[in-house]
């Protein structure tokens, strides 16, 4: 980049937002500013010259370079707007860095102290639980969203101009002692869980965590729960979906199985057209997924019965005769 001013090449355009005190937050291009002072200040050399080692028209080059700086003030939403309009190039800033820049003042600085770095406390503490980098934010990101339920830019908002963040760390370590204490063990699927939004519903019960440690080992080993990460919301709220569980799984898939199959007018209950295949000597339920059918030999004809009790009994002659005909079928083996 000093290579780029000294030879008055263009460097991309920077932003700043101007704060109500009249100074500015660097919203983009902090590292170019940073660097420019620091070779200016004599903090590194450049093809082994400092700034005080450059002759006086070579410093004067320097200090006289013209930076392209787009200036953003206005109302918060105003400023957010602006924000995203201008984040279409380069790496581009995340939702929590535009926020920092529109709400900031004494509060954000205080809680990027720490939340925002790559050795922060709250990386410290809680990296074994959460996704994402300090340094893009998502650390500060995921500890306001829990702590104002999902309504991030309001929180921010409403404490912009707070001393410090106190109260938002020691939410969070609050959260993150709830979770070492109700699941002592560590495991790998533990990170990225909504940990905050289970710490706002459940911190006031009271969990025997053995039994919660060996549920969870269970489920751990039960190849039909395909989101390993969702067996902790479900212990505690026991809602089945964060399982995403598998009713017809992998090494089910791959067998073939005895069936017998219908396909005709059910013309001894509600009249309507039908295809239905009963797997035979196994109890399996499947739902939403896609099944070859092998047909080998036709049973009979599709008649209707006078009663429910007629129908099963037939059905049972129809298992038993399915049964002998796939006894000496080579269809698969």
């Amino acid at each position: 980049m000093i290579n780029t001013i000294i030879k008055d090449f263009p460097l991309n355009v920077m932003y700043w937002a101007v704060k109500n005190n009249g100074k500015f937050e660097v919203i983009d291009g902090q590292q170019r500013t940073i660097s420019i002072c620091q070779f200016v200040d004599g903090e590194f050399a450049f093809k082994g010259r400092y700034f005080h080692n450059l002759q006086n028209d070579e410093q004067e080059k320097i200090l006289d370079y013209k930076l392209m700086v787009y200036f953003c003030s206005g109302t918060d939403s105003e400023k957010l707007e602006w924000f995203k309009t201008i984040n279409i190039a380069g790496e581009k800033l995340t939702d929590q860095e535009l926020r920092n820049a529109v709400y900031s003042g004494s509060w954000v600085s205080d809680a990027k102290r720490y939340f925002s770095k790559s050795n922060c406390p709250a990386y410290a503490i809680g990296s074994d639980y959460l996704n994402g980098s300090p340094i893009r934010q998502d650390y500060l990101e995921t500890a306001i969203k829990w702590i104002s339920k999902n309504s991030i830019e309001e929180y921010m908002a409403k404490h912009q101009h707070d001393p410090n963040a106190s109260a938002l760390w020691r939410y969070f370590q609050d959260v993150i002692s709830w979770i070492k204490a109700t699941f002592p063990k560590k495991r790998k699927f533990m990170k990225g869980v909504d940990w905050g939004t289970l710490y706002n519903e459940f911190k006031d019960k009271v969990y025997d965590t053995k039994k919660l440690e060996e549920e969870i080992a269970r489920l751990i080993l039960d190849d039909d729960v395909t989101n390993k990460k969702g067996i902790y919301p479900y212990i505690l709220t026991r809602k089945e979906k964060y399982l995403s569980i598998r009713t017809f799984s992998e090494s089910i898939k791959q067998k073939i199985y005895d069936s017998v199959s219908f396909i005709g007018n059910r013309v001894s209950t509600d009249g309507k057209f039908s295809i239905e295949t009963h797997i035979l000597d196994y109890d399996i339920e499947v739902h939403d997924e896609e099944v070859e059918i092998f047909f080998v030999q036709f049973l009979r004809d599709n008649r209707k019965f006078e009663n429910l009790e007629e129908l099963k009994k037939q059905i049972e002659l129809d298992i038993k005769e399915a049964k002998k005909v796939l006894k000496t079928c080579k269809i698969y083996k």
